[in-house]
């Protein structure tokens, strides 16, 4: 029987189900040894038994070996080893169980400075870069998403301008650096070159992503400036040279800005599609050296999709890591490929596994993460943002362990302080990341804004001047007004809020007592005002009464005089008696009037032939005109005769003089007026 076989679960997967089967077959031949079976076949014993032990599902030829050394169908057995071959080719190794534990492809992720020995099919072009840097202080490097330009910067250029031979060339201090939200700020120090020798290099700023100048940096101050330090790298003697890489649909504003158009003229190195030879490159030169091997239809197929895929470089290494982790063996096989999703679906595929062995809260959790690493493009395609882990709130148990799963499956690549998107080509190969997007766009700007308003109040000490006021705050308060949406704001972000929501209510109350204030002094002034005018009424009632009372005394005063007068001083008194009835018509002064009347006077009224009702002086005072119940009206001067108007039935009820004294007019109930030059 040979040696003792251990025992296999049927259910720990399609390798061990078949190797159970193999054994189910051998038992039904009456058990027959290894040995035996081997001597049945061209085929080792040792090899016999491999098959049937459960750790890796053997070739075809081994197991029809296998089979008719145990009088099995050839036909069926072949049939069912394909079976567990696509089962096991959908199945992904661990990547606990990877072999060495560092696949030969990034998948996503960009290749780095310790890539070098991976980084094939771009040995021209780095060269072309290499000569162009040397040759120009500031060089820029443009091609459309996908076509690996950061992997070019740096798995290609900075490993050869390190291993340059030339000190002259060699930098004397290398910086990569990507732009961010605060470029200026962040990175004053990097942009100044380095203590120069006699004879040494000059100090290379690498800036990748430089777009991200447009997408994150919204303050012109911070753009302006960073621009400033490295135009600077023109000048001969700056001691600077820098790279750029950007992304072709941003290269439009690079021309927008004049300085930068001129110096980009003679130093744009453009990234253009890799040509077949280049990409049979990619595809075979990291697994050859890793000691792999990929079939030749496999190669075609992926030099084939990745042709008619502009910038689809991340893809294909995404569907090369994710073969490699459904090999056979050595072998990196098209069937493999193709139960990965292929060079379209292998990305979603991924993604999608990932979230399937997820709970509800952790799918949340990770909806959060991704949706952190987005910067929503407004009229642009959305791209990438990195993120602090301090955002990402880390500390939740939840959150650090899908952000270690999200790790784990490549789509998000950790740095020591912050988090990045594996590649923008995640948001288009990801139907379901792209739908979260769509689904929050508009809070998710309002987000990046809040984020960047909250970082800039935090580097300036918690100013209030720089906290959301105005319409700003209200979009702010609307956005996350749900206590879900709240819960995706960072610390810094909700402190931010809640410091400007307090602010704008404090400004609302002192808004309120101050307009409360001006009311009770507005309804204290008008009562001030209703008090002094009522003073002022009185103190002018009581002036005319006192005025009243004192003219009343005069009028009776002078009438009293009149009468004293009467016999000896005439006209005298007939004056007084005037102008004591004048001053007031008080009884005294009316009395004296008529007691002056029948005095003999140079002039007398005459005419009535009834009693007089009514007498009145011209305002000269050398006139006086009265009236009769007989209808007539008389007048008399010192200096006319008696004058008469007539026409009246029924008594004047009123004898005026005119302004000028020599008008009379005399007017009754009866409606009849006349009037008469006296």
């Amino acid at each position: 029987m040979g040696r003792r076989e251990l025992p296999l679960d049927p259910t720990a997967g399609p390798v061990q189900r078949f190797a159970h089967e193999l054994r189910t077959l051998r038992r039904a031949a009456g058990g027959i040894t290894y040995r035996a079976m081997a001597q049945r076949v061209e085929c080792s014993a040792p090899t016999l038994s491999r098959a049937a032990s459960g750790e890796q599902l053997a070739s075809l030829s081994t197991v029809l070996a296998y089979v008719r050394a145990c009088g099995g169908e050839e036909a069926e057995w072949a049939e069912r080893w394909r079976r567990a071959a696509r089962e096991v080719a959908a199945a992904p190794v661990p990547q606990e169980q990877e072999e060495g534990g560092k696949p030969p492809y990034r998948g996503l992720a960009r290749f780095e400075v310790a890539d070098e020995k991976r980084f094939f099919g771009r040995e021209a072009l780095v060269a072309t870069l290499v000569d162009c840097a040397l040759a120009h202080r500031l060089t820029v490097v443009v091609g459309p998403s996908g076509s690996g330009k950061s992997s070019l910067l740096r798995a290609g250029l900075v490993p050869r301008l390190r291993q340059t031979a030339d000190p002259a060339r060699r930098p004397v201090a290398l910086h990569l650096l990507t732009p961010g939200a605060q470029p200026l700020r962040t990175h004053r120090a990097r942009c100044a070159p380095a203590g120069q020798e006699s004879g040494a290099g000059d100090t290379w700023l690498i800036v990748d992503q430089f777009e991200e100048l447009f997408t994150l940096c919204h303050d012109p101050s911070q753009r302006a400036g960073f621009l400033r330090l490295l135009l600077a790298a023109r000048s001969a003697d700056s001691g600077l040279r820098v790279v750029l890489g950007v992304r072709a649909d941003f290269y439009g504003r690079l021309l927008e800005l004049p300085e930068l158009a001129a110096a980009m003229a003679e130093s744009t190195v453009a990234v253009a599609p890799m040509s077949p030879d280049e990409l049979r490159q990619v595809i075979v030169g990291p697994a050859t050296a890793a000691g792999l091997f990929v079939e030749r239809p496999l190669t075609a197929r992926l030099i084939h999709e990745v042709n008619q895929e502009p910038g689809g470089l991340p893809l294909l290494s995404h569907a090369l890591l994710e073969t490699w982790r459904r090999r056979r063996g050595r072998d990196l096989t098209l069937e493999a490929y193709e139960a990965a999703g292929g060079i379209h679906g292998a990305v979603a595929q991924s993604a999608e596994d990932l979230c399937a062995g997820l709970t509800p809260d952790q799918v949340r959790a990770a909806r959060r993460i991704l949706l952190r690493l987005i910067a929503p493009g407004q009229g642009r395609p959305d791209t990438r943002r990195p993120a602090p882990r301090t955002e990402l709130g880390t500390e939740d148990p939840t959150t650090a362990r899908v952000l270690e799963r999200l790790t784990r499956a490549r789509l998000v690549t950790t740095e020591e302080d912050s988090v990045h998107l594996a590649h923008e080509t995640l948001i288009t190969s990801w139907p379901r990341l792209q739908q979260w997007i769509d689904d929050d766009r508009e809070r998710l700007i309002a987000h990046r804004r809040l984020t960047e308003a909250a970082a800039v109040w935090a580097a300036l000490g918690r100013d209030p001047g720089a906290l959301y006021r105005g319409t700003r705050l209200a979009a702010a308060r609307e956005a996350f007004a749900t206590s879900a949406a709240r819960g995706d704001l960072a610390p810094l972000e909700e402190e931010f809020l809640t410091a400007a929501t307090t602010a704008h209510e404090q400004e609302q109350r002192a808004t309120a007592r101050t307009t409360h204030r001006l009311r009770q002094a507005a309804v204290s002034l008008a009562v001030l005002l209703a008090l002094a005018l009522i003073a002022g009424m009185v103190a002018f009632a009581q002036y005319r009464s006192s005025e009243g009372r004192r003219r009343t005394a005069l009028s009776r005063q002078l009438a009293a005089q009149s009468v004293t007068l009467l016999d000896a001083h005439p006209d005298l008194a007939s004056l007084l008696a005037v102008h004591a009835y004048r001053i007031r018509p008080t009884a005294e002064a009316t009395a004296s009037v008529f007691a002056a009347a029948p005095l003999p006077a140079r002039r007398r009224l005459s005419g009535h032939t009834q009693d007089r009702k009514t007498v009145a002086f011209s305002p000269d005072g050398t006139s006086l005109a009265s009236e009769s119940d007989d209808g007539t009206g008389t007048g008399r001067s010192r200096t006319v005769s008696n004058a008469t108007a007539a026409g009246h039935r029924t008594g004047p009820n009123t004898v005026p003089f005119a302004a000028d004294g020599r008008t009379l007019a005399t007017a009754n109930g009866e409606g009849t007026y006349a009037s008469r030059s006296p």
